[in-house]
């Protein structure tokens, strides 16, 4: 019997969206056949969806792109917190991650905050950068201090590329092969990767070795090079946990978007068990393919029946503190 399912990285689309954005945004959802309405919506449509692919508990965020607004990343949260916390029995299905405005670091500190001890979310899941700037510089430090004082994850969420970064993705082929090659194609994974380096370097885990960190995408290309960054880095600076420690104690990976089986095999090989999570990455992708991935997962041997609950719920349910709701 197929386990229960808890997924991570699950997006909504608020109302808060600041018309600004809006063709942004229209111009990335219409790429896939009725994810709009999907993402907009918080009920029926999204249940239905979950029940169809054995999803009991979604963590539902923002869809990428409010790292420089705190007034719609505040409104935001508002809306799906009323949701999450209405006195309907079918929304204990969902729990939620904050979005935090990256872009003004002590804004999105103080939201993180309101998020977690006033709206009740269990994590937060931001940009990967803004407009091309990562996270490890000193003007964060009060953002992953209330992270690790919080005690609940940061999913660190890949975005779109800056206008300093969208040139290298440009070359002798289509337009459509470019905005691939910068986002789902492989731009995304490599730089939330180097994004998870940077923070390394900087000596971040050593000044909160309680930090929790979330990638997607089957760790975001990183189990694929480990041994290779665990030996290389060794050169970056006299750290009191080198980075394959940081990997075992501060990162979890979700399994989000990718259905094969391959770079499981590799994960399994040097990545801690409980430290595995199913993802699907709705609206984007379809819960009934990933429940088609979990079923393939099961018949492989690759995993034990515990083992298997382990990454469908187990993981979460420890990481996050919630539980798989009884239906």
């Amino acid at each position: 019997m197929t386990p229960p399912l808890i997924t991570l990285e699950e997006h909504f689309f608020s109302s808060a969206v600041p018309e600004c954005l809006k063709p942004k945004y229209s111009e990335q959802l219409k790429h896939v056949d009725g994810v709009y309405d999907k993402a907009v919506d918080l009920g029926a449509l999204r249940l239905r969806d979950m029940d169809a692919g054995g999803v009991a508990l979604q963590v539902i965020s923002h869809v990428p792109g409010l790292s420089d607004h705190p007034v719609a990343c505040h409104a935001a949260n508002d809306q799906l917190a009323g949701i999450i916390n209405a006195k309907d029995q079918r929304k204990a299905r969902f729990a939620g991650f904050a979005v935090a405005p990256m872009g003004h670091p002590v804004q999105a500190a103080a939201e993180l905050r309101r998020a977690i001890t006033e709206l009740g979310f269990v994590g937060a899941l931001v940009d990967n950068h803004h407009n091309g700037k990562f996270f490890d510089g000193p003007e964060y430090e009060g953002f992953w201090a209330a992270a690790e004082e919080l005690d609940v994850p940061i999913y660190l969420h890949p975005t779109w590329a800056s206008e300093d970064m969208a040139p290298h993705y440009q070359g002798n082929f289509t337009q459509g092969a470019a905005m691939s090659m910068a986002s789902s194609g492989l731009g995304w994974h490599t730089e939330t990767a180097l994004h998870v380096l940077r923070l390394f370097a900087s000596g971040l885990f050593d000044r909160h070795p309680k930090l929790k960190i979330i990638i997607g995408h089957m760790g975001e290309t990183i189990p694929f090079m480990l041994e290779r960054i665990q030996v290389l880095s060794r050169r970056w600076g006299d750290f009191q946990r080198d980075f394959k420690t940081v990997y075992d104690e501060n990162i979890w990976i979700t399994t989000s978007g990718v259905w094969s089986l391959n770079p499981l095999r590799c994960i399994l090989a040097n990545t801690k068990l409980d430290h595995i999570l199913y993802s699907v990455d709705y609206p984007f992708q379809q819960n009934e393919i990933g429940l088609e991935w979990i079923h393939d997962l099961e018949k492989s041997g690759l995993v034990s029946k515990k083992e298997l609950e382990a990454i469908a719920h187990g993981n979460a349910e420890k990481l996050l503190r919630v539980q798989v709701p009884k239906l």
